[in-house]
């Protein structure tokens, strides 16, 4: 990393100060001495976690490094993963620790703004970027107990799309902000696209399949913010879903409340220091041909400590049509799942279904019902 790149990112931490002083006294949360019935969820969505997660731990150190025998051995620990529960850890991944602490340092100081300020960045319906607070857009019951801002990235050869988002909702003073969400979503899709090789070997496909098909890729940033709650047997931070998107790289503090539903019972995923959390989505269960499989997973609430996760989520461009590599297909070249866009599927997820555990199943009776329809 050059000088100037470095210095951006360790100012980071001065960026929004100047804002905090307009925070208001209380927020809206802090007023909340008993969980509104709105927040509540289902008694089955709120059985606690009774282990923890025994997801593999994978190095990537010698696979950067062009090394076949790590590189193999990472791909043997990705697929036992995903054969199970679609869920591991990297380390030795190459994105900086000054690019991720900068975006956690921007994230953080982001919720303190006051109302006014972020909702020059509300979230409209039909986009998919934007600020929304427990989506209070899209749902009336469930309401997960959290805020989020969401920023579209894909490369522009022609200007940083994520800077620009910031300096036209936010002005010139949040271009900093920009310039350090821009840097992090490079980085995380450079290591999207070393862990779709990784994924190909471990299918025993073309190793670039995977990469070429995601090189020119959409992809969301997700800050996630959790609130302290003081009644969490009532509440959910998010509730559980598969991903509809490709692959999800999570980056999560300290605190923990990631959980994920295997075995029958619902388990945490410890943080690790240095860490990223990977995990299949919906999309990518069809690009494997339902070989590898997205898992049901939620976050849970903490009653003493605020919690936040930046999500990076991977998509394909939006016209590009799901197609596994014909290896997958086997002797009668059956398809798990009909031709269908990103788009498509976006489309379901947010105007005619509530992302759950059967969200492909669904949107795919769906999607062919509405084909039969309008041929």
């Amino acid at each position: 990393m050059d000088s100037n790149n470095s210095s951006l990112l360790l100012s980071s931490s001065s960026v929004l100060l100047h804002h905090q002083k307009h925070q208001l006294d209380s927020s809206f949360w802090e007023k909340q001495i008993k969980v509104p019935k709105q927040f509540i969820w289902p008694k089955g969505d709120l059985v606690e976690v009774q282990e923890e997660l025994n997801e593999p731990l994978v190095d990537l150190e010698g696979f950067f490094k062009g090394d076949e025998m790590g590189t193999q051995q990472a791909a043997r620990r990705i697929r036992e993963a995903c054969l199970k529960h679609g869920f591991f850890q990297v380390i030795n991944h190459g994105v900086d620790s000054r690019v991720l602490s900068a975006a956690y340092d921007q994230t953080a100081k982001f919720f303190k703004l006051p109302p006014t300020l972020k909702s020059r960045v509300k979230k409209i319906p039909e986009a998919t970027s934007g600020y929304a607070s427990s989506h209070t857009d899209r749902f009336s019951s469930k309401l997960p107990w959290k805020e989020t801002l969401s920023i579209d990235f894909h490369e522009n050869s022609q200007e940083p799309v994520v800077v620009n988002y910031f300096k036209s909702h936010l002005g010139e003073d949040f271009e900093q902000t920009g310039l350090i969400f821009q840097k992090y979503s490079e980085a995380m899709k450079c290591l999207s696209l070393g862990i779709m090789e990784l994924l190909a070997i471990s299918l025993g496909v073309d190793r670039f399949f995977y990469r070429n098909f995601f090189e020119d890729c959409c992809a969301l940033v997700r800050c996630n913010f959790y609130p302290v709650c003081k009644e969490t047997g009532l509440t959910l931070g998010t509730g559980p879903h598969r991903d509809p998107t490709s692959l999800t790289i999570l980056y999560q503090d300290e605190v923990g409340g990631l959980d994920v539903f295997t075995n029958n019972k619902w388990m945490s995923v410890r943080p690790r220091p240095g860490a990223l959390v990977i995990n299949i989505g919906e999309t990518f269960t069809a690009l494997s041909n339902g070989i590898y499989k997205s898992c049901l997973h939620r976050a849970v609430v903490n009653t003493d400590k605020e919690r936040i996760s930046l999500a990076f989520f991977v998509n394909p461009r939006d016209d590009k049509v799901v197609i596994p590599p014909s290896d997958l297909l086997g002797n009668q070249g059956t398809r798990m799942y009909p031709d269908f866009t990103w788009s498509d599927l976006l489309r379901f997820t947010q105007f005619h279904y509530r992302a759950d555990s059967d969200s492909l199943k669904n949107f795919t009776k769906w999607f062919l019902s509405s084909k039969s329809l309008n041929p």
